[in-house]
């Protein structure tokens, strides 16, 4: 894969994260800040889209912020484990990274965080 390509506008706070400059993709909302475009048929991210960036990208004094990935929920099952399965591999891991929020044993929660030091262009 070539180089990403990253933009950021400053007025809308949103970063654009292009692993496939120009190529056409489906858009899946990870959540509220969050928008993944994969080319489904061969399995793997064309890009990221994070929307209130600075938001996503603030560190705590615990951290990095985390954030549910609620959109996974909306999902068919077969959609589901595509969207697992390229968010959990470069490039898009190389970027964000996945874990589980347990509240109970009956319940498990995915939820993302940027790396502190998000691929920039």
């Amino acid at each position: 894969m070539d180089r990403s390509v990253t933009n950021y506008d400053e007025v809308s706070d949103t970063l654009y994260v292009s692993f496939a400059p120009g190529e056409k993709a489906t858009g899946i909302e990870l959540n509220d800040h969050i928008l993944l475009r994969i080319n489904k048929a061969e399995r793997r991210a064309v890009g990221l889209t994070f929307f209130e960036y600075s938001l996503l990208a603030q560190r705590t004094e615990w951290g990095m912020r985390s954030f549910p990935m609620s959109g996974l929920a909306q999902l068919s099952e077969d959609l589901r484990q595509l969207v697992l399965e390229v968010i959990q591999r470069p490039p898009v891991s190389d970027v964000l990274s996945l874990s589980a929020y347990t509240p109970s044993a009956a319940e498990t929660i995915p939820i993302a965080w940027l790396h502190s030091e998000p691929v920039m262009a």
